[in-house]
């Protein structure tokens, strides 16, 4: 079932933060708090989808300084209730409209090699494999302990083509 009807996107905020446990712990949801912060700068996007009442049902994303020449999106998740519905490809679309507005070339993700189902949906949308690159970040367990975990992602990259109409 289809679900990108309806749906709205519009910048995370900090009041949303308290509704998205579903997106990763506290020790997630205080990065990304972190990342509003630079959305605030310019030196990010972070849009948020949202259903016909207004709740985060995907976030992710934009960072304009991570890579030279791109728009690197990360932080990519959408709700565990309404994956395989498109809400995920709506979401990237709107990452990459944001880049597109913005004047990079082309658009950048890593995804965990252990995820072939995500990298799966980033090449239906035209990303394409070109390096391979370890990774790691801070994951809280459900005892509150905090641990590093290590990882190897692939990177992908997307050439952005602006429309006739934009210009």
């Amino acid at each position: 079932m289809d679900l990108t009807w309806g749906l709205t996107v519009r910048d995370l905020v900090y009041a949303d933060l308290t509704s998205c446990g579903w997106a990763g712990s506290a020790v997630h949801l205080d990065g990304v708090a972190r990342q509003l912060e630079r959305a605030r700068s310019g030196a990010v996007d972070y849009p948020a989808v949202r259903g016909a009442t207004g709740v985060v049902l995907a976030k992710g994303g934009v960072d304009y300084e991570a890579t030279p020449g791109a728009g690197t999106l990360w932080q990519l998740a959408v709700h565990p209730a309404v994956q395989s519905r498109g809400i995920g490809t709506f979401l990237v679309g709107a990452a990459e409209a944001r880049i597109r507005d913005r004047g990079p070339p082309r658009a950048e993700l890593s995804v965990e090699e252990s995820n072939p189902r995500a990298r799966a949906l980033y090449e239906r949308l035209g990303y394409v494999a070109y390096d391979r690159r370890p990774d790691g970040w801070d994951v809280q367990a459900p005892d509150g302990s905090i641990r590093r975990h290590e990882t190897v992602c692939v990177v992908l990259r997307k050439d952005l083509v602006r429309r006739p109409s934009e210009g």
